[in-house]
């Protein structure tokens, strides 16, 4: 048991988990909804609590780490692709003996449908924009999909499905995609070969700059769902600006660029986070559980 568990943010949590944490916690649940403004505001939350649980808008510091000595746990409600990308000063926490648990895979059904159906409402003209001078079907078009991770695997078997041909850039081979008919390119023979990519990045990757965004050419569409740009943000604007380039940004992926790129003709784009479902919240919140229970159940031996 916890003495005190403090979810900092607005995580997202359902009722039902909330109440669940009721049963790790001897003093209970402070639950925030809103997001804090600076570190004295997060440290004044946290205070003596054990466990905290913070969603990745909010930036667990070593400062706000170091002024909070009871803590043993934080759970990131969101996912944790490695220490460098992680809103949380992991490798602080450690050195405190502090655990940090993250989770996966929990928005990347309605991230991939979110994908699908602006790539359709493109490609037939439905909305302000249409890709080619004729409506056109998704068969045959050549996709590459960068970072081949749950989503990028996910987007690779609907895409199939659409008799799309696949291909993707990952910094290892997967040979069970590659057995199912998606073919592994290197970054820019990828570019030169593929009509239309998608980005699934790890947040603070930045892989396109001016020489990728050549060599992908005109006539072409980008589409980036990772946590912010994963790509040099002056060479977009130059490739965005030639006629025929379309770009498909979800909240996420457009990051604090939203009113920017509102300029921009051929950018279609939404503050909204395509993966943010009910059921993705379900997900999540169960996941953030099952962390928990592990966590309490390792260190009770």
């Amino acid at each position: 048991m916890f003495n005190k568990i403090v979810v900092v943010d607005q995580t997202g949590l359902q009722d039902w988990a909330i109440e669940e944490l009721g049963k790790f916690s001897v003093n209970g649940i402070i639950n925030h909804n809103d997001f804090p403004n600076s570190e004295e505001e997060i440290i004044n939350r946290i205070q003596d609590a054990e466990c905290v649980l913070v969603s990745w808008h909010t930036q667990v510091t070593k400062k706000v780490i170091g002024a909070c000595e009871n803590l043993k746990y934080i759970g990131m409600c969101c996912s944790l692709y490695d220490d460098q990308s992680s809103n949380v000063d992991i490798a602080f926490a450690k050195k405190r003996n502090i655990t940090v648990k993250g989770i996966r895979d929990y928005g990347d059904e309605g991230l991939v449908e979110y994908i699908l159906s602006e790539l359709i409402r493109l490609n037939k003209g439905i909305g302000k924009y249409q890709w080619k001078q004729e409506p056109v079907e998704l068969t045959n078009r050549k996709l590459g999909i960068i970072g081949f991770g749950t989503t990028g695997r996910m987007l690779a078997e609907r895409a199939k499905a659409f008799q799309m041909n696949v291909y993707y850039f990952n910094r290892s081979r997967k040979e069970e995609a590659e057995q199912n008919g998606v073919k592994f390119l290197p970054l820019h023979q990828l570019l030169n070969e593929v009509e239309i990519i998608s980005l699934h990045l790890p947040k603070g990757t930045q892989l396109l700059k001016e020489k990728e965004f050549k060599e992908f050419g005109n006539g072409k569409i980008l589409i980036n769902t990772s946590l912010g740009l994963t790509f040099d943000e002056l060479a977009f604007k130059k490739w965005i600006t030639t006629e025929g380039n379309f770009a498909l940004l979800d909240g996420d992926g457009i990051g604090g660029y939203g009113e920017e790129f509102s300029t921009y003709e051929r950018i279609i784009s939404t503050n909204l986070v395509s993966g943010w479902t009910k059921e993705a919240k379900e997900r999540l919140s169960r996941k953030v559980i099952e962390n928990i229970e592990a966590f309490l159940e390792e260190i009770s031996f």
